[in-house]
């Protein structure tokens, strides 16, 4: 039989104790406390998160990414919101994709993150068309109809309502806009299922004491993995806050999703 590894989350969407509480991976907190819980989180592995990434997938992340770029049609001109975008993979992508007459916004909540995306692109060289944007997803501190595109990749299990957060991105998407979401997710075979659970729970937490001497932080992201909506769930969630023509596409054997949903 297979080991259980925490609570049954087939259908976990906000994490609702009681109507004051949410889910901090296995842990029940105050829905008010969530968001500081998540920045100590990241705080703790702003420095080594490309790093942590590469070792974590084994590279396999940049494949995801750019299945999602490929997704987005992102072209010139357009304006483009990439939300938890932390070190700026994606926003790096779309800067070359939307030209100097184009617009990319990277957005994150936690500062640690967006100094390190900050800084990593300006080295880069991708200073002309790109902003940064200290953000909560569930409340966009943008204008109506302002992206043709919005991202969000492996950030939304973090976020406490993302119910909410999802109308947010649904408002400031232009008519006939495109919402990216690209996430952990539910593998759809039981041997994959079991063998992700053991890499999760056991090898994860090891790397991130050996690499950035935090296992803790590690061992949350695992938890907040198990406790995120699965692919039908958030599709549902989705067409719920009004998106249509929702889909999603699994990626190595639905340990990633990317769902689509377009404004109507």
């Amino acid at each position: 039989m297979p080991q259980s590894t925490g609570p049954d989350t087939s259908n976990s969407t906000s994490g609702d104790a009681s109507s004051n509480d949410t889910h901090f991976g296995y842990k029940t907190v105050a829905s008010e406390d969530k968001a500081g819980l998540v920045a100590g989180v990241f705080h703790s592995v702003a420095a080594k998160y490309d790093v942590m990434n590469d070792l974590m997938s084994m590279g396999v992340h940049r494949l995801w990414k750019r299945f999602t770029i490929e997704l987005s049609g992102v072209r010139k001109g357009n304006a483009v919101l990439d939300i938890a975008g932390g070190t700026g993979d994606l926003a790096a992508k779309f800067s070359k994709l939307v030209g100097p007459e184009g617009r990319v916004v990277l957005a994150d909540i936690n500062e640690s993150m967006l100094r390190v995306g900050r800084d990593k692109l300006t080295d880069l060289g991708i200073v002309n068309n790109i902003e940064y944007t200290q953000a909560n997803a569930e409340s966009l501190p943008f204008p109506d109809n302002s992206f043709d595109c919005i991202t969000i990749a492996f950030g939304l299990r973090n976020v406490t309502d993302k119910d909410k957060a999802i109308r947010s991105m649904l408002r400031v998407l232009k008519p006939g806009g495109r919402l990216l979401v690209l996430e952990f997710s539910k593998p759809r075979n039981e041997l994959l299922n079991q063998a992700y659970d053991t890499y999760s729970f056991k090898l994860l937490p090891l790397m991130g004491k050996l690499i950035t001497n935090d296992a803790e932080s590690y061992r949350y992201l695992a938890e907040s993995i198990r406790m995120h909506p699965d692919q039908e769930t958030l599709k549902d969630m989705m067409v719920d806050a009004g998106f249509a023509c929702c889909e999603y596409h699994n990626m190595t054997g639905g340990i990633v999703a990317v769902h689509k949903g377009i404004k109507p």
